[in-house]
C-alpha cells in the first residue's frame, strides 16, 4: 500500500484520515500532538512532527485545517511541505479558503512541479464520519484523476469544476445556498408553531413536495427541540460566508440575502452560540420567548 499523508485531525479530518487508513498506509500531522496520538489509538499509521516530514515521506498529502493562514503555514511556512516534497507530487487541500489563496498556493507548487488541488467538501461531520462527502475540485485534470481514487475513500461524489480556485468558488455557492435555506427553514418552523400547527405534521407534508431539502429532513427535529450541540459551527459558517461576501464584492455582485443571514449569525455569536450548529438561526427567532 502506498503511503498517504494527512494534515489536520479536527472534526472533519480525524474521520477522513481514518477512512484513508483502511486502504492505505498513513502518516499524519496535527499541530496539537495529543490529537495525533488520539487518532493513533483508533487507526493504524504513524505520526510525524512537522509538515516537512510528510513531504519527505509522501507523494500525496491531504489537508484539512482552519483558514487561509493555516494552509500557508503547512504548505509554504518555515516547516512547510514544499521544503521537502518531490516534484510530481500532489497536494489536496480540503480546507474552505478564498479562491485567491488556492491560486497563490497553486503557483507556488507549480514552481516545484507539484500539483495543488483545492477540494473543499460538503456533508459536514456526519458526511466525514460516514465517508459520504461531496467534493468540489479546482486544479489540474491529471492530478485530479490520481487524487480522486484516494478521495473516494471518504466521498460519495466529486467533480472537477475547473482550474485552480474553482473548487473554492463552488463551495461559496454551496454556503450561499445553505444560508438562505436555513433562514427560511427557521422562519417556517417558527411560523408553524406560532400559528398553532403541529410542526411534525407540517414537515411530514411539505418534505414530500418542493420545499424538501437535506436541512429540512435532517435538522427540523433538533431545531424544534432547541438542540444545537452538533453539526457545522456558526463560527465556521461566518468564516465561509465572509469569504463569499468578499469574493462577491471583488466581482461587483450582490449577495443581499447572504449578507443579511451573516448578520443573523452575528446575533447568534452575540448570544454565545459560536459553536452551535448553523440551524440555530431558529433560536435567534425564539430568543424573546
Amino acid at each position: 500500500m502506498s503511503l498517504k499523508g494527512f494534515i489536520g485531525l479536527g472534526v472533519m479530518g480525524f474521520p477522513m484520515a481514518g477512512h484513508l487508513s483502511k486502504s492505505h498506509s498513513m502518516a499524519v500531522y496535527n499541530r496539537t500532538q495529543s490529537k495525533a496520538e488520539e487518532w493513533l489509538e483508533v487507526y493504524e499509521g504513524k505520526s510525524v512532527s512537522s509538515p516537512e516530514d510528510l513531504g519527505r515521506l509522501c507523494s500525496e498529502v491531504y489537508i484539512c485545517v482552519g483558514a487561509d493562514k493555516d494552509v500557508r503555514e503547512v504548505i509554504s511556512g518555515e516547516k512547510g511541505i514544499l521544503n521537502t516534497m518531490a516534484s510530481g507530487s500532489i497536494i489536496v487541500d480540503h480546507t474552505t479558503t478564498s479562491s485567491t489563496l488556492s491560486k497563490e498556493m497553486s503557483e507556488l507548487c507549480l514552481q516545484k512541479e507539484i500539483a495543488y488541488i483545492d477540494a473543499p467538501v460538503s456533508g459536514g461531520q456526519a458526511g466525514a464520519e460516514n465517508g459520504t462527502l461531496t467534493i468540489m475540485v479546482g486544479g489540474n485534470k491529471k492530478a485530479y484523476e490520481t487524487a480522486v481514487l484516494t478521495m473516494s475513500c471518504y466521498s460519495k461524489f466529486s467533480n472537477l469544476m475547473g482550474p485552480s480556485g474553482s473548487g473554492q468558488l463552488t463551495k461559496m455557492v454551496n454556503q450561499i445556498c445553505i444560508a438562505g435555506l436555513l433562514q427560511g427553514l427557521a422562519e417556517g418552523i417558527n411560523f408553524s408553531k406560532e400559528v398553532g400547527l403541529e410542526t411534525k405534521e407540517v414537515i411530514d407534508v411539505i418534505s414530500q413536495g418542493a420545499a424538501q431539502s437535506w436541512q429540512m429532513v435532517n435538522r427540523w427535529e433538533t431545531m424544534s427541540s432547541d438542540q444545537y450541540d452538533h453539526g457545522f459551527a456558526v463560527d465556521h459558517m461566518r468564516k465561509d460566508l465572509g469569504i463569499a461576501i468578499e469574493e462577491a464584492k471583488k466581482n461587483s455582485l450582490s449577495l443581499e440575502v447572504t449578507e443579511l443571514v451573516d448578520k443573523f449569525y452575528q446575533d447568534i455569536q452575540d448570544m454565545g452560540g459560536n459553536r452551535w450548529d448553523t440551524s440555530s438561526l431558529l433560536r435567534r427567532l425564539k430568543k424573546n420567548d
